[in-house]
């Protein structure tokens, strides 16, 4: 039997450990550049110093930003602890590049209100979730329908950022809308199915455990796109949810649009979303795990961005 190559074998090695086709695609395309630079050796005759002069040609050479340069390094230690399963003895010697500590960009109430109103149909109510309940951009995204609890006003994340569920609020305001949305996500679906395309992406194994439960409308993205597409990974035809670089754009526009002049993306609703709770009295253990933070330093950034600071401090110039 001929052996598997090994970008194959990475890409088998990171489907078993349920990470997302997004981190197989940057993955690869880091081993494939390790690879090159160092004159297409194999991995297996390299090792800390090929890794250090490569990371150190990215920072140097092509001056990429610390968090570039970390998942650079995450691939490589994820080509050679789990793929090769070679011994690292000098993993502690290489280091890492190490993020400076940014204030997020916060909007203002008023700033949000501007923005969802330049925002236009589904793209409004994607807003709305993201700043509502704090959501990142690929959590909306990725939503089910079965994931909404609309009665108790809240939405369940499922396999969040490191692979955590959690339970958030869901804005009152959001509910009539989302209710509106289910019925129409209900019949694309149905239309969705009478044209032999309706079945969805299942997580895990829980496509051969709950056998056609991918044709089920709990199952069903609550953003659905319009048009079905191609599983790169299976080559099935099935709905797929509505892509983030399409919402994106549509927030550039929106911000352009409610002319706001600042550095914003899609996640600046999030960090708003944590920033008022906190302005509003909020514990902020609550805020924590509302966020879904590991810690509770993470948390504490937003009180750096609230109004009158976290500690309420008059400037001297004022007195």
């Amino acid at each position: 039997m001929v052996p598997p190559r090994l970008l194959e074998l990475v890409a088998d090695r990171i489907r078993t450990r349920h990470l997302t086709y997004g981190t197989e695609k940057q993955y690869i395309a880091w081993i494939r550049r390790f690879i090159r630079f160092h004159g297409v050796r194999h991995p297996n005759t390299m090792g800390k110093d090929e890794v250090e002069a490569f990371l150190t040609h990215l920072a140097v050479d092509r001056e990429v930003s610390a968090s570039t340069q970390s998942q650079a390094l995450s691939a490589l230690l994820f080509l050679y602890r789990e793929v090769l399963e070679q011994p690292l003895p000098w993993l502690g010697s290489v280091v890492r590049a190490k993020r400076p500590l940014k204030v997020p960009v916060v909007f203002s109430r008023d700033e949000v209100r501007a923005l969802l109103a330049e925002l236009d149909g589904v793209y409004r109510l994607i807003g709305v979730i993201l700043y509502g309940s704090g959501l990142r951009l690929t959590e909306a995204l990725t939503l089910r329908v079965k994931d909404l609890d609309l009665d108790r006003g809240k939405l369940t994340i499922r396999s969040g950022k490191g692979q955590k569920d959690r339970v958030t609020v869901l804005a009152k305001s959001a509910i009539a809308p989302l209710r509106a949305h289910l019925v129409e996500v209900e019949r694309r679906h149905a239309v969705a199915e009478a044209q032999g395309y309706g079945g969805v992406e299942m997580p895990l194994a829980l496509g051969r455990k709950y056998q056609g439960a991918e044709h089920e409308l709990a199952w069903q993205y609550v953003f659905p796109a319009r048009n079905p597409s191609v599983d790169p990974r299976s080559g099935a035809r099935r709905r797929h949810h509505i892509l983030q670089d399409a919402m994106s754009r549509q927030f550039k526009t929106a911000l352009r649009r409610a002319g706001i002049a600042k550095a914003a993306t899609c996640h600046t609703l999030r960090h708003s979303f944590a920033t008022h709770l906190l302005e509003a009295g909020e514990n902020i253990r609550v805020v924590q795990q509302l966020m879904g933070h590991r810690d509770v330093t993470t948390t504490q950034i937003y009180t750096h961005v609230m109004e009158g600071g976290a500690y309420e401090v008059t400037s001297p110039a004022d007195r």
